[in-house]
């Protein structure tokens, strides 16, 4: 049996990340509206009635946008932990006693064959949380929201087949940018956001023997580019002596168009 994934949607727009097995079918948020969760079902091939949950990592809209219609449309139970049970619940509108379900954060929760370990990150929310799946031996981790990578995280992360890490600014980007001054320290500060060069070095810590793929995610609209968050990380691993393209690649993920469905 083998484990897959692909990033449905990424960016300060709206996030989701769909993982399955052939027993378990998992949503890592829905950030996006509903009519738009269901189109990027349809371009992988997915029927989201068979999806076995919801998981929440926290209450911001970018990552919630679409967890209420979506969840009441397809019958689907949500899983968060309670700090983000009671930030989200006046957002998602009514939600059937028999969908709510809590996961701690720090906890491993099993769906059928596919192990899921939550852990926190320090983000401006309530309690964020984010996951690393593991399957048969095999290790994909979602890692976005962090204003920075502790090495408690790194150590939960640690030599992961695949990661999907947060590359969310260009310091320059952001500095020189239309943002007020006071959004610009929130997303530089301890809870807001990582930079391309700060997810580099994280990832030059984590990366493993059997690391093969990285994904670029989370990337802002505004304060960054794809070829530029591409290069910056490159060009940071290589400083730390790591061969890109013969260890492991790189891939782009998308505010609007989902990644194609990998394995793990």
């Amino acid at each position: 049996m083998t484990l897959r994934f692909s990033v449905l949607a990424s960016g300060s727009t709206g996030n989701a990340v769909y993982v399955e097995t052939e027993e378990q079918r998992l949503l890592i948020d829905a950030g996006l509206s509903g009519k738009k969760m269901d189109e990027l079902f349809q371009r992988i091939n997915r029927d989201p009635k068979e999806l076995n949950g919801i998981l929440v990592s926290h209450e911001h809209s970018d990552h919630i946008k679409g967890v209420g219609i979506f969840a009441r449309k397809h019958k689907l139970p949500i899983y968060a932990n309670e700090k983000t049970w009671k930030a989200m619940e006046g957002q998602l509108g009514t939600i059937a006693t028999d969908q709510k379900f809590t996961f701690a954060t720090g906890e491993v929760k099993t769906f059928g064959n596919i192990d899921v370990e939550s852990f926190g990150v320090s983000h401006d929310a309530a309690e964020p949380m984010f996951f690393t799946f593991h399957h048969e031996g095999r290790k994909l981790v979602l890692a976005t929201d962090m204003g920075y990578v502790s090495d408690r995280i790194k150590g939960t992360i640690d030599k992961a087949d695949i990661f999907i890490f947060e590359s969310n600014h260009d310091m320059n980007m952001l500095r020189m940018g239309r943002y007020p001054w006071s959004v610009k320290r929130r997303i530089l500060s301890d809870v807001g956001h990582v930079s391309n060069e700060d997810a580099a070095l994280a990832l030059s810590d984590v990366i493993g023997d059997n690391t093969s793929r990285i994904y670029l995610a989370h990337l802002s609209l505004d304060n960054n580019m794809k070829d530029l968050a591409r290069l910056s990380v490159e060009q940071v691993l290589k400083e730390q002596g790591m061969a890109i393209g013969e260890q492991f690649e790189l891939y782009d993920t998308d505010p609007q168009n989902p990644t194609a469905l990998a394995v793990v």
